[in-house]
Order: structure tokens, then C-alpha cells, then sequence
């Protein structure tokens, strides 16, 4: 199903201000929060599709992407699941967005407030190489990373502090009367648990960091700098919270003889004296394979071949990028005695002489014609 439109989604324009991308988040979270519409599924994906969207253009380096690639240039956009995307929860959204809702709904849960959230782990974060045929036609990746994990027979027991709920209340006298105040336990961060039983070699929090083994699938048109979002593949959270996520950063692996100028490939092609005034045939690499392509009689040095459709997947996914083979003619520097004979014949008769017609396009010509 395509994804809609991320200010679409908020009803605000793309100039709109952070404070308005804000205001219009939190009265759509309002309007479909679930304790408002119980049991309503239709006002949950609402809810949660408003929840995605923020994420994203609250983010000034998330917007700037998504508003230059659109969702192919975020996380959750297509590139793994990153973000929220289809597998958020509602966890998700209320320890990240909770204060949005103000005194409304209990602000960090559903109906009732002062509930203990939930642990997560932290991110960890990679980087991977892709070589250009990777790049276009996607793979998979096995990598060895270095993550927190619970160690082997650490136990947990209740926060003495908090008895459990994560929160302390805190009564303060003011000229107004007492005031009651909530805040995050001190103790246990909220978790409700502290460590009772540590492992050897593990921290405070029973975690221990050991190699694991993460298998990334890498879609067809990622690009460098896109970061994809390995959901669950982070470090451990302490005493049976969720995991944080893998956030894994393409880098491109320089190609020695293909360049690429964002869809668009380039690569030199040099052929003999002799090919370019008889025309001849060459087989030359692609990111799809080999490919052979024709070179005309009479062909001159600096002619450039347009393959189209031979580039990189767009990043939007509409088309492909094309190829472009730049032709050079070798200059023999060493001939033989034959072949020297040859060539002063042919000056002597006037023959193959540079005679140019006039038609040759420039160099500013043939640049043009690219962007055509």
C-alpha cells in the first residue's frame, strides 16, 4: 500500500514552523487516541500513521531527507523498517511523544497515568560497504556486531525505591497548598527493577557485551548515507525490556572503472585508431552484466554512448538512471616501420587528413545533451 504523504498526514505545508508541525501532531494524536476511541482499528492506524509522521518531521535531519528522496529517504520509508514504520507499538509512541499529550489521557499510557514504562534498550549503530552491482540490485549482509545482552543467570528483583511502579511522587508545600508531583525513579530509571544477582564480567545491569551475528537485507537503489533500520538488533534493555535497534549506514565502495553521478553511470571507453574509422563492436561491464554496444564508423574521439535504463534504480523508485560510455581514440605511441610507412604515405597524399565538417559538436554541446 503506497505510504501517504507525511504533511499530508498532519494537514500542514511544507514550510510550516516546528512549533506548527507540533501543534498539528498533538491534535491528531488527540483526536485518535485509542482511550478516546476504544476498540476503533481504523482510529489506531491513524493514530499511530500521525505518530510516524512526527517522528520524521520533527527530526530536522529526517525532514531534510524525507523532503529531498521523499519515504525512500527515511527511516520506516521503505528501507528496512526503520522509524516506526508498520512495526510500531504503542509503547513506541508514548515513551517518545508522551509529553505531547499533556495532561490528557494520563499522558504516558493508556487511561491512568503513573504506569511503570517500559525498558529499551539502546541503539547501536553500523556501517556497511556496497559495491555498485549491490547497490542496484540489492543483497544480504551477515555482519558480526558487539552488543549489550543480559547476562547468563542475572536476576532482577523489585526497586525498593518505587515498589515496582517506576515513578516517585513527591508532595512540595507551596503558598498555594501542597502540590503532588510525579517523577521517574532515581533508583531503577523507571524500569521498576534492580539488579539482585550479577554474573562475573557483567555491569550493573546484568548486561554483558558479546559478539552476535545480524543478517541485513539490503533492498535494490540503496544509496550512500541511507541508513536502514534493523529492528530488535540493538543492545538489551536490563531485566527484560526491549531491545534498541541496528542503525546501519550505507557507504559505497568506490568501482575502478564505472563512476556514478547520482542515477547515472560514466565509463571510459578506449578504442584503436583503426576501430574508430572501420566501426567495430565492444562488450563493456555493467552493473547488470556485459553488455555489447556498437561504435559507427568514423567515430571520433570523445563521442558519448547513452544506454538508457543501464544506471542505478532511482531513489524514489520511479525508473532507472542511465549509462554513459565516453569514447577515446588510442594514439599508437610506438609503430612499426610498416605502419610508419603507412601514415606518411597518407600525409603525403593529402589523405586522412582532420578535415572537420563543421557538425562536430563541443565539449559544451555534449554536456548539454546529457541533461537532455
Amino acid at each position: 500500500m503506497t505510504k501517504r504523504d507525511y504533511y499530508e498526514i498532519l494537514e500542514v505545508s511544507k514550510s510550516a514552523s516546528a512549533d506548527e508541525i507540533k501543534k498539528a501532531y498533538r491534535k491528531m494524536a488527540l483526536k485518535y487516541h485509542p482511550d478516546k476511541n476504544p476498540g476503533d482499528k481504523t482510529a489506531e492506524e491513524k493514530f499511530k500513521e500521525a505518530a510516524e509522521a512526527y517522528e520524521v518531521l520533527s527530526d530536522d535531519n529526517k525532514k531534510a531527507r524525507y523532503d529531498q528522496y521523499g519515504h525512500a529517504g527515511v527511516n520506516g520509508g521503505g528501507f528496512g523498517g526503520g522509524g516506526f514504520g508498520g512495526g510500531m507499538n504503542m509503547e513506541d509512541i508514548f515513551s517518545q511523544f508522551g509529553d505531547i499529550f499533556g495532561g490528557h489521557f494520563g499522558g504516558g499510557g493508556f487511561a491512568g497515568g503513573g504506569q511503570r514504562q517500559q525498558a529499551r534498550g539502546s541503539n547501536l549503530r553500523v556501517r556497511i560497504r556496497l559495491n555498485l552491482e549491490e547497490m542496484v540490485n540489492g543483497t544480504q549482509k551477515t555482519i558480526k556486531v558487539k552488543k549489550m545482552k543480559m547476562a547468563p543467570g542475572a536476576t532482577s528483583k523489585t526497586c525498593t525505591t518505587c515498589n515496582g511502579a517506576g515513578v516517585q511522587m513527591k508532595v512540595m508545600n507551596t503558598m498555594f497548598g501542597q502540590m503532588q508531583t510525579q517523577t521517574t525513579c532515581g533508583t531503577c530509571q523507571g524500569i521498576g527493577k534492580i539488579a539482585d544477582k550479577i554474573p562475573a564480567g557483567a555491569n550493573a545491569q546484568g548486561l554483558i557485551k558479546e559478539d552476535e551475528e545480524v543478517t541485513i537485507n539490503i533492498p535494490a537503489g540503496a544509496r550512500e548515507g541511507i541508513q536502514l533500520n534493523v529492528r530488535g538488533k540493538g543492545n538489551d534493555a536490563p531485566f527484560g525490556g526491549n531491545p534498541g535497534d541496528l542503525l546501519v549506514v550505507v557507504e559505497e565502495e568506490a568501482d575502478g572503472s564505472i563512476k556514478r553521478e547520482g542515477d547515472n553511470l560514466h565509463q571510459e571507453l578506449y578504442i584503436s585508431f583503426a576501430e574508430a574509422a572501420l566501426g567495430t563492436q565492444k562488450e563493456i561491464p555493467t552493473v547488470g552484466g556485459k553488455v555489447k554496444i556498437k561504435v559507427d564508423a568514423g567515430t571520433q574521439s570523445g563521442k558519448i554512448l547513452r544506454l538508457s535504463g543501464k544506471g542505478l534504480p532511482s531513489i524514489d523508485s520511479y525508473g532507472k538512471g542511465d549509462m554513459f560510455v565516453h569514447i577515446n581514440v588510442w594514439t599508437p605511441q610506438h609503430l612499426s616501420p610498416e605502419q610508419r610507412a603507412f601514415f606518411e604515405k597518407q600525409i603525403e597524399n593529402g589523405e586522412m587528413m582532420a578535415e572537420p565538417s563543421g557538425k562536430e559538436k563541443t565539449f559544451f554541446d555534449k554536456v548539454r545533451d546529457l541533461f537532455n
